[in-house]
């Protein structure tokens, strides 16, 4: 049995996970589902029924994470050779935009998709300010440090960059020069085309 099992559906959120296994180089097998046919006995895994969910088979224990951040950042803790956690100066960072992406970008890119409109004078409680807002502040760190934690890549990028390389595709979040430069830096590591192309692979034989 391989260390982790690995359970997704192929155009989802677990593209995000799945770039994460191959930058830490994990030994994990998949359990494909799709959005129709997505068994009961899931529910035991993630009550929620949603993918991405992970199982690390660990000596006599099975852990399970869900939430792409978490599993992102659970796989840089159980794969430190790698180089993917933070040094001490890059903490702060790391954490910092991290969270940033699965909070106020991934809340203000969703709200806008719903055509939920935040009210001005209700921005201060909303999570995420503005679109504008959330999305500029995201672009303006990027546009002065190559990665999230800074000048190199670390886990972090994997979830802050799905925000970004996603956006940018499905044209959620508007080009800037930073988020392309970002982008650019990511898609041509060997990781996530690795990556990619399992899942791409996986769609097109899910569509014939």
């Amino acid at each position: 049995m391989a260390e982790f099992t690995f359970y997704t559906v192929a155009m989802s959120r677990g593209q995000i996970a799945r770039w994460a296994l191959h930058e830490a180089g994990a030994d994990y097998g998949h359990v494909m589902m799709d959005w129709g046919t997505r068994p009961d006995s899931y529910k035991a895994i993630n009550p929620m029924n949603k993918v991405p969910a992970l199982v690390h088979h660990h000596g006599d224990h099975d852990h399970v994470v869900t939430e792409a951040a978490a599993i992102n950042h659970y796989l840089a803790e159980t794969h430190p050779d790698k180089g993917l956690l933070p040094d001490a100066h890059e903490k702060a960072s790391y954490f910092r935009w991290m969270f940033f992406a699965a909070g106020p970008i991934e809340q203000a890119v969703m709200s806008k998709a719903m055509g939920w409109e935040v009210p001005p004078e209700r921005s201060a409680t909303s999570g995420f300010g503005t679109f504008d807002l959330a999305i500029s502040t995201l672009s303006d760190w990027l546009a002065a440090n190559d990665f999230a934690a800074g000048s190199r890549f670390t886990m972090a990028d994997t979830y802050v960059g799905s925000q970004v390389t996603w956006g940018l595709q499905f044209r959620t979040i508007e080009e800037t020069p930073a988020f392309k430069a970002y982008a650019d830096r990511l898609t041509n590591r060997e990781a996530y085309i690795e990556a990619k192309a399992i899942d791409a692979k996986l769609m097109a034989q899910s569509e014939g």
